[in-house]
């Protein structure tokens, strides 16, 4: 019975593992293990996203915490070399782009051990972007590598990854999506804020291009006061995000914005499948505005999701003061709603990779797996 150890460090991997170990736990061929490496570490960012999506509590914890890149990586490869050389699983599987995930791929690589990762062969080609170092290494080690759109298809062949490691099997941030949507209308969001749905907009902004100078986020903060003499604002502040709006005075700059604590997973869908708009830096956003038929504005010069752009409702601006005020200017010559999912993005993903890991372990073992 081949055993799969599921690794997830940071909020964006909690939706995505989630539909991944419900598929593998209804199936009896596999034994599976959760490792969270504590990336994020708070009570918001972290143990109310366990619950609300239904994911069993880690079996191992390893409390990493907080870092530089290079302490952050260190700490998980040190604490996470010990579990795997005591459960000798056959499979590590990592999902999405953060620092945990290229940590725990590299030391199951150097142990032997087979890699699979879920959300491959997604390029921004800058590397500027820490998340894209992360990619292009853990696809590099990887055994199995899952794909959400056909740009990582091509991605990865023109890096010279053999094709019969590459697998499309669609996207499990939707699997998430799909399955909670409901719920998070049923929240009642909308009239906890006292907000009318399709009236208001929702900003998150976190990444360091965009958050850790101040001559970057001084004419975000100047856009978004604008934006809020005419319609709601709603900003579930990122806890880097807020310490840099302090350090730099810029708080009391934000004028009629209302920020938010972070939000539960449920919540915060439920605020964005209603919202007028959104304002991101963020990768999966841009996915879940696709499916929704939100517009989104992603504030940055590049996506690896492309299809967002081409099959969504996503639109790449200048994260500046006038870039922002034009994007939203813009917004009602484009109409809500106006996207088609992209191919596989229903609901699937992860039944995909359960059977496509199944067919993996039956081809080393030349015999059915967990037979």
């Amino acid at each position: 019975m081949p055993h799969i150890l599921h690794v997830a460090g940071a909020r964006p991997n909690f939706m995505k593992i989630a539909p991944i170990v419900d598929a593998f736990g209804r199936d009896p061929d596999f034994r599976q293990t959760l490792v969270h490496t504590g990336q994020h570490y708070d009570e918001a960012m972290s143990k109310v996203f366990f619950e609300e999506l239904g994911i069993p509590r880690p079996d191992v914890d390893l409390g990493v915490g907080s870092g530089s890149h290079a302490v952050q990586t260190a700490r998980v490869m040190i604490e996470f070399e010990k579990v795997v050389s005591e459960t000798r699983p056959d499979l590590v599987l990592v999902v999405g782009d953060v620092n945990s995930t290229v940590a725990c791929a590299l030391v199951a690589a150097k142990l032997g051990i087979a890699v699979a990762h879920v959300e491959a062969g997604l390029r921004s080609f800058d590397w500027g972007m820490p998340e894209e170092i992360n990619r292009v290494v853990t696809d590099r080690l990887s055994d199995l590598l899952f794909t959400t759109e056909e740009s990582g298809n091509r991605n990865l062949a023109a890096e010279g990854v053999p094709a019969d490691r590459v697998h499309f099997v669609g996207n499990v941030m939707i699997d998430t999506l799909l399955t909670h949507r409901d719920r998070a209308l049923a929240t009642g969001i909308t009239q906890q804020l006292d907000v009318a749905p399709g009236t208001y907009g929702v900003v998150t902004m976190h990444r360091p291009s965009n958050v850790d100078r101040e001559e970057t986020l001084a004419p975000i903060v100047e856009a978004l006061a604008e934006v809020a003499r005419t319609r709601p604002v709603l900003f579930p502040i990122h806890p880097r995000t807020r310490s840099n709006l302090e350090r730099f005075g810029l708080a009391d700059a934000l004028g009629g914005v209302r920020l938010l604590s972070p939000l539960g997973y449920l919540e915060f869908l439920g605020l964005v499948a209603q919202a007028g708009f959104v304002l991101t830096d963020s990768g999966g956003i841009q996915e879940e505005t696709t499916v929704l038929g939100v517009p989104c504005l992603t504030a940055r010069p590049n996506t690896e999701r492309p299809v967002t752009v081409t099959h969504g409702t996503n639109r790449l601006i200048e994260p500046t003061r006038d870039g922002i005020l034009e994007a939203v200017a813009d917004l009602g010559q484009r109409a809500k709603g106006a996207t088609r999912a992209p191919e596989l993005w229903d609901g699937h993903a992860a039944e995909r990779i359960v059977a496509r890991v199944r067919t993996f372990f039956e081809a080393r073992a030349g015999a059915p797996a967990g037979r």
